[in-house]
């Protein structure tokens, strides 16, 4: 079914989507939205001169929340992202998977690959350079709660953990919120924020207060999710220093690295560079693959691709029972494991997921919504199961099965952002490895910090597709500074510091995402049944076409043979009566002929009668003078006869 968006009768004041026109004018025109703005920018101002100012206090206080009030939203992020993953399935394999994003008639604006290639930068980033190698090593030497058996079986259940973490949960979540912007954006032609994604719930509220709060919501989490990138990427930028002889693991060396980096950001942001930076993104992704397959190359290589079939499938088998695990039952050990891990990741995803999916709606226009769940949730989370399993599994490897020095601390701890360049160091060219991984931090770090100051800036601008420069400019230093935030307030525990403020925050937008999914059932099945209807209302004028040509051809063929029955009836009379009368004609005309003829010949027979008759009584007269003459010779020889009379004389 076409999109074919009227304003109502009357509404002359509405624009073609539903919206005011007033508000149409401020998008285009990219005018702040002032009471999402400045509450926003009110929120992280408190917030930054809180954690600056009093550090300690800050410090505790975070301690405390992670250890109480976490524990109370464990089990609801766990439900939470299992329902978003079932919903997500739902959606695609249902019958409400047939809908287009976009008008009916809408082809892609990317090929296939090209878009896939898309959905990869857009989940591709800092987590994963981070967590890539440390993740299942830290899951081996610290097991979950329940988890035992031998090095192997250990090893293999660290893997499934972290495919847990990296796989479909995440990419569910930003099904979710693309396609609800996505469905707004390309099929309602709505503005690409976050509050028109719930106007079938909210309706014409989305203009008012309602979609005031819905956006300040959004870009609280935004920040903060990008803040959290960026303290993950500056510790491991750090530590990826110290192994080339330059110590910026401090909280001073931690500042700088944020300082510097944040002015290359603006450096884009200001200057508009935004065919270097796509460059740069995609220089960004061909540096990841070189890494990734040089320790392919250079690692166990039969190991890691043995270990990915065979992590895979252990991810499949133990799929519903690692969704719904919340580890009731292994105390504050297992509260103390969520919170670090399952409820953290969650949570991140979560409040990163206004960023992922404003990007993924951008480029999928004209995708069905099934072949946009598809694509979404298994090619990256193939990517990222691929990812996990080389250098995962090669860090697995080098402390299993070689002498090489250990991965370990000293004291037999896991440090995640160290535990990445010691695996580079136990390899050829360690030194190059190294570089080039922290290049690739540093790159993703200025990638996703340009790109979040633009989600940023549209939120903020009622979903104005440019937003102007100086509100991009200070939403990056607004992120820079709650980086530098939660890097002071965490100290030695910073990375604690971080997963706390990312569950927390992620707690009031994971409502908007239920409220989305709300969403998405009422224009979905509201959409889906409109072309069920389309779908009946063709196929019933299909059925009157046939019936009707059919009565038509059975009406026709009756007609005709009536007609011709008819037809054939008075021609057979009119033929029949024109061959009588033609029949009576030629025999008239050849009686007339035939009497003419016998006419003729009578009187040629009359004639030579006539002349017969005329010629017999010459010869009869001409006979009796011949008798006579005779009778009178005979008498004169008589009378010469002496003593003969004459005849005549008696």
């Amino acid at each position: 079914m076409a999109r074919d968006i009227k304003a109502p009768p009357g509404d002359a004041g509405l624009a073609p989507n539903g919206l005011s026109q007033e508000m149409m004018d401020k998008v285009e025109a990219g005018s702040l939205a002032k009471r999402v703005f400045w509450p926003a920018a009110i929120i992280m101002a408190a917030f930054i001169g809180w954690v600056l100012l009093f550090p300690t206090s800050a410090q505790e206080i975070f301690s405390n929340l992670q250890t109480q009030v976490i524990g109370y939203f464990g089990w609801y992020y766990v439900a939470l992202v299992a329902f978003f993953v079932i919903f997500a399935l739902y959606v695609g394999f249902s019958r409400l998977g047939d809908v287009k994003i976009g008008n009916d008639d809408d082809e892609p604006d990317f090929g296939f690959m090209t878009w896939l290639s898309f959905l990869f930068a857009a989940g591709m980033g800092i987590g994963l350079v981070f967590y890539g190698a440390s993740e299942p090593l830290m899951h081996y030497v610290n097991p979950r709660p329940g988890v035992s058996g031998n090095d192997a079986q250990v090893a293999q259940a660290a893997m499934s953990q972290s495919f847990l973490h990296w796989g479909l949960h995440p990419w569910a979540i930003y099904v979710i919120v693309g396609l609800a912007l996505a469905y707004a954006t390309h099929r309602q032609g709505l503005p690409l924020s976050i509050r028109y994604a719930l106007k079938p719930i909210f309706g014409k509220k989305v203009e008012g207060g309602w979609g005031d709060a819905i956006d300040v919501v959004a870009l609280v989490g935004t920040l903060f999710g990008v803040a959290t990138s960026m303290g993950l990427g500056v510790m491991q930028i750090a530590a990826g220093l110290g192994y080339i002889n330059i110590d910026a693991n401090t909280q001073l060396g931690y500042i700088i690295i944020i300082a510097v980096l944040t002015v290359v950001t603006l450096v884009s942001v200001v200057t508009g560079l935004e065919k270097g930076m796509k460059w740069l993104s995609n220089g960004n992704l061909i540096l990841a693959a070189v890494v990734c397959l040089f320790v392919l190359v250079a690692g166990p290589t039969i190991f890691i691709f043995r270990e990915f079939v065979s992590a895979i499938g252990n991810y499949a088998q133990n799929f519903i029972s690692l969704t719904f695990n919340t580890l009731a039952l292994y105390g504050d050990e297992g509260q103390k494991f969520q919170a670090t891990w399952t409820t953290f990741y969650w949570g991140w995803w979560i409040s990163w997921s206004p960023f992922v999916g404003m990007f993924i709606a951008r480029v999928s226009k004209g995708r069905t919504v099934r072949e946009f769940v598809l694509g979404v949730l298994l090619a990256p989370s193939l990517i990222s199961f691929f990812w996990f399993t080389v250098m995962g599994g090669s860090a697995l490897y080098q402390e299993l099965f070689t002498d090489k020095p250990s991965l370990l601390e000293a004291d037999g701890s896991a440090v995640a952002e160290h535990i990445l360049f010691n695996m580079l160091g136990n390899m050829p060219g360690s030194v190059a490895l190294t570089i080039g991984s922290v290049l690739l931090i540093i790159i993703f770090f200025v990638t996703s910090a340009d790109s979040g100051a633009l989600v940023l800036g549209m939120i903020s601008t009622h979903g104005s597709p440019e937003p102007k420069t100086w509100i991009r400019v200070f939403w990056t230093l607004v992120a820079g500074a709650a980086s530098v935030a939660l890097l002071l307030a965490g100290g030695a525990e910073s990375l604690t510091t971080i997963q706390t403020v990312a569950i927390l925050t992620a707690l009031p937008f994971s409502v908007v995402i239920l409220l989305m999914c709300a969403s998405l059932t009422k224009t979905l099945r509201h959409e889906h049944q409109l072309i069920v209807r389309g779908q009946r209302r063709q196929a019933r004028q299909e059925i009157e076409r046939a019936v009707h040509s059919r009565v038509s051809d059975n009406i026709d063929e009756m007609v005709a043979t009536e007609v011709k029955s008819s037809v054939l009836s008075v021609v057979d009379a009119r033929v029949e009566a024109a061959v009588d009368e033609a029949v009576a004609e030629m025999v008239e005309e050849r009686v007339e002929a035939a009497v003419s003829d016998v006419d003729s010949r009578v009187d040629r027979v009359v004639n030579q009668v006539n002349l017969h008759s005329v010629a017999i009584e010459q010869m009869t007269d001409t006979q009796a003078q011949r008798s006579l003459t005779q009778e009178e010779v005979e008498a004169d020889r008589a009378a010469k006869k002496p003593g003969t009379s004459a005849p005549w004389k008696k």
